[in-house]
């Protein structure tokens, strides 16, 4: 089962106050031993291998982009994220952080860093930071899942979890099709999450598509316990990334889901940014 969570909702609010990450979640289906661990004959040194895949289109504005990374700092070195860690059987995480645009551009900012409490949590929020902000043209939501499945086995620890946590303001319209990809990495035991960036009226000018909360849910994300955190106002920003990245750490989804994903057809066409750019562009 997969589920969408709106940021506006009282999803975390008490709990996060309060420090209560177990309040705040359900326990995740898939916080278990998977295949994967088998497969790389190891036991787990860590309790997930999180990529945060980071959308760097031209359809995010420079507002946007800085929002974002200074939401994921943040969120690393937060009170929460911090007790989230702790909730694990190692209290520790491996993570990378790559930005991408179309299908062949991605860019790691921050290697295999393995967080395991505030020295580790500071010292990768501070590369994150010190980074130039890019933009990039076209979005291949494609591209970055293929580009992620890879880093799994490059990485030198061995999680419980293997998670892709996919930021995007926009539908995939260049690469491969969504599906296949995401179909492609959850064949390997790999969780999909979205965060999708809804501040903007949808514009012609523009790939931005009505209900691209209902397009994340159907066409990217999936796994055990895969879910969905909606950012609808700007000045939420940094709090969805934060509520996101507490849940996942925790290996927990929401306690209180909101709407439940399409069990069926997708509610929103998953080739649809494909189609808005053969219509505007003809290429």
């Amino acid at each position: 089962m997969r589920w969408c969570v709106s940021i506006g909702a009282a999803l975390v609010a008490g709990a996060m106050a309060g420090g209560d990450v177990a309040g705040i979640a359900a326990p995740n289906p898939g916080n278990q031993l998977g295949h994967q661990l088998a497969s790389k004959g190891a036991d787990p040194s860590v309790d997930v291998e999180l990529i945060l895949a980071v959308d760097v289109s031209y359809s995010m504005d420079m507002d946007e982009l800085a929002l974002q990374r200074e939401g994921y700092a943040q969120a690393i070195v937060s009170r929460e994220f911090l007790q989230a860690l702790k909730t694990g059987p190692n209290g520790k995480i491996a993570v990378t952080y790559f930005e991408w645009a179309a299908s062949g551009d991605q860019k790691i900012i921050i290697p295999w860093r393995v967080i395991d409490g505030p020295e580790t949590a500071d010292a990768v929020a501070n590369e994150i930071m010190k980074t130039p902000i890019r933009r990039a043209s076209r979005t291949s939501i494609s591209g970055a899942i293929n580009f992620a499945m890879p880093l799994f086995d490059e990485s030198p620890h061995r999680g419980l979890r293997r998670v892709i946590d996919i930021s995007g303001d926009g539908p995939n319209n260049n690469g491969s099709p969504v599906t296949a990809a995401r179909d492609a990495a959850l064949e390997k035991g790999i969780v999909i999450n979205g965060l999708p960036i809804m501040v903007k009226e949808p514009s012609y000018s523009t790939m931005d598509i009505d209900h691209l909360d209902f397009y994340y849910e159907d066409c990217v994300i999936g796994g055990p316990g895969s879910f969905v955190v909606t950012i609808k106002e700007r000045d939420k920003f940094k709090e969805a990334i934060r509520t996101k990245l507490v849940l996942e750490v925790a290996g927990r989804m929401p306690e209180r889901p909101i709407v439940p994903v399409a069990s069926k057809e997708p509610r929103v066409n998953c080739m649809i940014g494909e189609k808005i750019w053969q219509d505007r562009w003809g290429r």
